[in-house]
């Protein structure tokens, strides 16, 4: 047997073991993906073998835990693709004006960034007080930053820039004050938000809601598990709601495209039809 093969079963029976141990599931990410990610806590924990993680995982909560954060996927920042966000003002806002309230599921929403995104434009569009936002993610050390939103004030100048791009109509420094190096999010901004821990691998539907923001998650699944999760989005949505992938990702050839209707292409905007 080639060590490919080898290593391919030490990472089935590795990942096994989260689950079986833990709940995790990361068994129907994309290969590729999941591969690079255990290779490289395996050489951050300095393991000769895949297969040396399985002991550890299985009797240090800990050292489990520490990797599961490192198969989160964190790579966000606020007003990611600015196009996308002026498309979400022009094409879904204005349908979700027409309710007296609306509530919203920003799915895998990392350390939050692209959570106070939103905020900003619904405050912005004047329906930030008809909103409730559920903002979720399996990671809790994640959910504890987007909670506390402070973020490096290295990163503002580009975040600034994103906002004018995405067609903010204030000045960016209205959303947040700064201290010592870091800018600290306007508390109006979470007033209506409600981080909570919602594993979409193997959890089920989280409520009704007429706004789904699920961007750059679903790049990093198979496609069975694509599927499940926008077979979820499909359940968790009202008539008329939309959907809001990442750039790289679509509902074309999924087994729900027949149930959406195409807002945006480019920009990855669809609505559930209403029939």
């Amino acid at each position: 047997m080639h060590a490919a093969d080898l290593e391919t079963i030490e990472i089935d029976l590795f990942l096994n073991a989260l689950y079986q141990r833990y709940g995790y599931d990361f068994r129907q990410y994309a290969q590729a993906s999941i591969r690079r990610r255990i290779k490289h806590f395996q050489a951050r924990t300095h393991y000769k073998r895949i297969s040396d993680l399985i002991p550890a995982v299985l009797y240090d909560e800990a050292f489990a835990h520490s990797a599961i954060h490192d198969f989160s996927i964190m790579v966000t920042e606020m007003f990611r693709d600015p196009t996308f966000y002026n498309a979400v003002r022009e094409k879904a806002l204005p349908y979700l004006k027409t309710f007296p309230f609306i509530k919203i599921w920003h799915a895998g929403c990392a350390t939050g960034e692209e959570v106070y995104s939103l905020a900003i434009v619904l405050q912005e569009e004047g329906l930030y007080d008809r909103a409730t936002i559920f903002a979720t993610d399996f990671n809790d050390s994640a959910l504890q930053t987007a909670r506390e939103g402070i973020y490096a004030l290295k990163e503002i100048r580009q975040y600034t820039k994103n906002y004018q791009q995405a067609g903010g109509t204030r000045s960016f420094a209205d959303y947040y004050h700064a201290q010592y190096e870091s800018a600290i999010m306007e508390q109006s901004l979470k007033k209506n938000v409600t981080f909570a821990n919602h594993n979409l691998v193997t959890d089920g539907v989280f409520s009704e809601v007429h706004l789904i923001f699920c961007r750059n998650v679903l790049i990093y699944f198979d496609k069975t598990l694509q599927n499940r999760v926008l077979n979820l989005f499909a359940d968790s949505l009202s008539y008329g709601g939309f959907l809001c992938l990442g750039s790289k990702e679509t509902l074309r050839f999924s087994d729900v495209q027949e149930r959406f209707k195409v807002i945006d292409d480019h920009e990855k905007i669809y609505q559930k039809c209403t029939t």
